[in-house]
């Protein structure tokens, strides 16, 4: 099982030395990869009909991840770069095959691309995008993404993209890059065993876990493919004793997640240092790496 981190984007601050720092202590103990959230904007929740309920709002701090992850690229050596995830649906297609390629390229092979299609229409609304064909339109968005990883010069026409003979240079290193989805809804479970390379989850370590994982690898099977080669991560929060975070990760384990991530943040750390410090308590508690 691979064993990364997810930044802590609210907690540490916007010192580059800081963000450098907490990337750098990961990669030195020995974690796998870091995941990135993101948000353009944050919307003001004040007025807001009674049915939006955002997880963020104005007030809470995201680095744009392509930029973030283009900035610890530079200053670390094997740390996967993984989003977790990109809203996808509201941003530009060919623009997000170029960014990611090239920051695939500056960091020699460590991209793992998230996608999913958020929750925040205001969002949408302020980039210029629509919001109420997002679902169907990522899977169009997922298509060209590949094509144009792995062609030199792609024509397509689809629903809603058109390159006439076109392609970008260079080509990332991985040709596809690895393209993971967040879903919770069984309708995107479903579009995440057809279309992902793996699923972000957020599955529990317990019997109702295990039986959604099975449902997963199931509607992998019925997508004509084989449930080993598509992964899931879990999620273990660094809260309460070690001995919890240690059971929940051989949990994780024994379900047969590939991949797994430490969230730090929410666990009212003071600092820095408390982070990096939970950091190490897992990595040296847990025997799962």
């Amino acid at each position: 099982m691979r064993v990364g981190v997810v930044y802590p984007h609210q907690e540490i601050g916007d010192d580059p030395g800081r963000v450098a720092a907490f990337a750098q202590a990961a990669e030195d103990l020995g974690y796998a990869h870091i995941v990135a959230y993101d948000h353009v904007l944050g919307a003001d929740p004040t007025g807001r009909p009674a049915w939006w309920k955002g997880a963020y709002t104005h007030r809470d701090a995201f680095h744009e991840p392509f930029v973030l992850f283009g900035y610890l690229a530079a200053i670390t050596k094997k740390l996967e770069l993984a989003f977790g995830i990109v809203i996808l649906p509201q941003r530009q297609t060919a623009l997000v095959a170029k960014q990611a390629a090239t920051l695939d390229v500056l960091s020699r092979g460590r991209v793992r691309l998230g996608a999913a299609i958020g929750w925040n229409h205001v969002e949408y609304e302020a980039l210029g995008m629509s919001w109420r064909d997002r679902a169907k339109r990522i899977e169009e968005q997922i298509q060209v993404l590949r094509l144009l990883w792995t062609e030199e010069v792609v024509d397509y026409t689809g629903r809603w993209h058109r390159i006439d003979r076109a392609g970008i240079k260079p080509l990332p290193v991985q040709r596809p890059i690895p393209i993971w989805m967040g879903a919770d809804e069984e309708v995107a479970v479903k579009r995440v065993a057809r279309l992902a390379d793996g699923w972000f989850s957020h599955l529990a370590p317990n019997d109702e876990g295990r039986a959604a994982l099975e449902r997963f690898r199931g509607y992998v099977r019925e997508a004509g493919r084989d449930p080993a080669r598509v992964g899931v991560e879990g999620r273990v929060a660094a809260t309460g004793p070690l001995d919890e975070w240690v059971r929940r990760a051989e949990a994780f384990r024994d379900m047969g997640m590939t991949h797994l991530e430490l969230r730090t943040a929410g666990s009212q750390l003071p600092d820095l240092d408390a982070h990096i410090a939970a950091m190490r308590r897992f990595r040296e508690g847990a025997p799962v790496f």
